[in-house]
């Protein structure tokens, strides 16, 4: 897959509107994340490795606001237990079709990989299933402050259900 350098805001504009996850971001998704966020494709890593050692059999990994699915595909390549899977979740639906494009890329490349289902929702409004594990990696800077701890209950009850 091509990707294109972030120059989004490289040339001044008249009027700025909001920030969104379009089909513009998600072009240079890959360059702007490295960018702005240091050491990001070893945070992504080592979620992938983390999650190995705390994913239990028979259950759900979430991988919420997703973007591209760099985490869902750390976890697929990771972990390794039985009849796992992931279900990775974003509001954005070009996010979510460029990730469905990533995942299918990376299913020509391994062999073996966990079962992946995309959504396109509001995470706020899911309805969880017992996890065994929950990636928000850089999500919660895009929940509103006051839904946050909300959110985070959901899943620590989640995440109590198979404990």
């Amino acid at each position: 897959m091509k990707h294109n350098p972030d120059r989004l805001f490289a040339t001044p504009h008249a009027q700025v509107a909001d920030f969104a996850f379009n089909e513009d971001v998600v072009r240079v998704f890959p360059d702007m994340i490295k960018r702005s966020v240091p050491g990001y494709p070893t945070i992504v890593e080592n979620l992938g490795v983390l999650a190995a050692q705390f994913a239990q059999p028979h259950s759900v990994l979430y991988d919420l606001g997703s973007s591209l699915g760099a985490v869902t595909q750390a976890l697929r390549r990771h972990v390794q237990i039985a009849d796992c899977r992931v279900i990775a979740v974003d509001n954005s639906q070009a996010m979510v079709e460029r990730c469905r494009e990533y995942l299918h890329a990376q299913d020509s490349m391994f062999q073996e990989l966990l079962p992946v289902e995309v959504r396109e929702a509001d995470i706020l409004s899911l309805q969880f299933e017992p996890t065994s594990l929950v990636a928000l990696n850089f999500t919660l800077q895009f929940i509103q402050p006051e839904q946050r701890l909300g959110l985070l209950h959901i899943v620590g009850q989640c995440l109590g259900g198979l404990l």
